[in-house]
C-alpha cells in the first residue's frame, strides 16, 4: 500500500489524508487532541455544532469538546444517548434528527460524533439526511471506532432484517483520533477493536499482520505503538476507500471475517453483555480462514496462525465461545442471507489464499457453507 501518512514534528500528530476531491479529508492520529479540538474543528468554517454522544463517553469528554468549540465562537448543543448497539435504530435516528433541527444546524454547520462505532455510524447517517445533508466531524474514542468506522463515510442504522441495512455513504469532513482517549476503554473494547487491526494484515499486508505479532502488547499499554497502529490501520482504510468508495469492487475486501461475524451479531440481537461486534469478526476472521483451508485454498497453518494470534490478544476465535450459544446451522445460514454480501440470493464470502491474500469470492455454495458450518459448531 503507498504511504498516506506524515508525521508532523511540531506536534507528534500523524496525518492521513483521504484524497477523495471535493470530499477530501484529513484523519489525524496523536494523543491530546480532544485538547485542540475546538481550533481544528473551526478551520472548517462552521458557525454552530451538534455533538452527540453516549452515556459512557459523554461524561468524560464531551465538556472538554464543546468548551474547546466555544473558545472558537461556535455554538455548541449536545445530545446524550444510551449506550450500546440497540441505541443504532429509528428511534435514534429521529432522536438525532430532530436534535439537529432544534439546534438549528445549517448546511454549513456541523454534527460531531463524539464516541465509538455506534455514535460514529448513527450521527453520521443523521447528518446525511438532515436538510439532505450537512457536514460531520468523527471524534471517535474507541479502538474499533478509530481504526475502522470512522474512516469511509459508511454511515447506518440496524434493522430487525440485520446490521447496517438503512444508511448512506456521507463522508466526513474531518476524523480526530485522540489515542489517549483510549487509556479508559474497557479491556475487553479495546480487545474488540484490535480484531479489525489485526483483520488489515489479513487482507493484503502480511508484513502489518507480522508487526502485529510482534507489537500487540504495545497497542494495549499505551506505547507508540498504539498511535502506530491506529495510523497503520486508517492508511490501509483509506487507500482502499480511495480506490472504491461506494464499495463496487476493492472495498468489499474490508469485510473479510464480517459475514460470519455480523451473522453473529443478529442471533445475539446485537447484545452487547454476549458479543459485540470486534467479538464477532475476530470469531469471523478465524472462521473465514478455516473456511478457505477446508476448501483448500489456504494453507492449514495460516488458519492455525491467525486463530493462535487472535487468542493471544485475548478474542474469541471459535463459535463455541459465544455465551448463550450460537444458534442452529439453519439459524447461522439464515442470518447470512440477510447480510449486505448477498447478490441475487448467493452468498459472497471474503476467502484468503494465505495471509495478506484474501479475495472475493461471490456464489460460494450454500452446501459447503452448511458442511463447515455444521463441524465448526461442535468443535470447542
Amino acid at each position: 500500500m503507498s504511504s498516506l501518512a506524515a508525521r508532523l514534528p511540531e506536534t507528534g500528530t500523524i496525518t492521513v489524508p483521504v484524497p477523495l476531491g471535493d470530499r477530501a479529508y484529513e484523519i489525524l492520529v496523536g494523543r491530546g487532541l480532544l485538547e485542540s479540538a475546538g481550533s481544528r474543528i473551526a478551520a472548517l468554517g462552521a458557525r454552530a455544532a451538534a455533538i452527540v454522544t453516549d452515556a459512557h463517553v459523554g461524561p468524560l469528554y464531551a465538556g472538554t469538546l464543546a468548551e474547546s468549540l466555544r473558545q472558537q465562537g461556535l455554538r455548541v448543543e449536545t445530545l446524550t444517548l444510551p449506550p450500546g448497539e440497540a441505541t443504532k435504530s429509528y428511534t435514534s435516528l429521529e432522536k438525532v434528527c430532530d436534535f439537529a433541527l432544534e439546534a438549528r444546524i445549517e448546511r454549513g454547520d456541523l454534527v460531531i460524533a463524539l464516541g465509538g462505532g455506534v455514535v460514529g455510524d448513527l450521527a453520521g447517517f443523521a447528518a446525511a439526511v438532515v436538510r439532505r445533508g450537512v457536514r460531520f466531524v468523527q471524534v471517535p474514542t474507541s479502538l474499533l471506532a478509530q481504526v475502522d468506522s470512522s474512516v469511509g463515510g459508511k454511515t447506518g442504522i440496524n434493522s430487525r432484517h440485520g446490521k447496517n441495512l438503512v444508511g448512506a455513504f456521507h463522508q466526513p469532513s474531518l476524523v480526530l483520533a485522540d489515542t489517549a482517549a483510549l487509556d479508559t476503554l474497557p479491556l475487553r473494547e479495546m480487545r474488540a477493536g484490535y480484531a479489525e487491526v489485526a483483520k488489515y494484515g489479513l487482507i493484503d499486508d502480511a508484513a502489518l499482520f507480522d508487526w502485529c505479532e510482534a507489537n500487540w502488547r504495545g497497542v494495549f499499554s499505551g506505547g507508540p505503538e498504539r498511535d502506530e497502529a491506529v495510523a497503520r490501520s486508517c492508511r490501509a482504510k483509506a487507500a482502499v476507500v480511495v480506490r472504491d468508495e461506494r464499495e463496487d469492487g476493492d472495498r468489499a475486501l474490508l469485510n473479510l471475517g464480517h459475514t460470519f461475524g455480523h451473522a453473529l451479531e443478529r442471533i445475539t440481537r446485537y447484545d452487547s453483555a454476549r458479543l459485540v461486534h470486534g467479538e464477532g469478526v475476530a470469531i469471523g476472521l478465524c472462521l473465514a480462514f478455516r473456511f478457505s483451508a477446508s476448501l483448500g485454498l489456504c494453507p492449514e497453518a495460516d488458519a492455525q496462525r491467525v486463530e493462535a494470534h487472535l487468542a493471544a490478544a485475548g478474542l474469541p476465535t471459535r463459535l463455541s465461545h459465544v455465551p448463550g450459544g450460537c444458534g442452529t446451522v439453519e439459524e447461522l445460514l439464515d442470518a447470512m442471507a440477510q447480510d449486505k454480501k448477498v447478490k441475487g440470493g448467493a452468498l459472497t464470502f471474503i476467502l484468503a489464499r494465505g495471509i495478506g491474500q484474501s479475495f472475493i469470492a461471490p456464489g460460494v455454495a450454500v452446501d459447503d457453507v452448511q458442511s463447515f458450518l455444521a463441524k465448526e459448531i461442535n468443535v470447542a
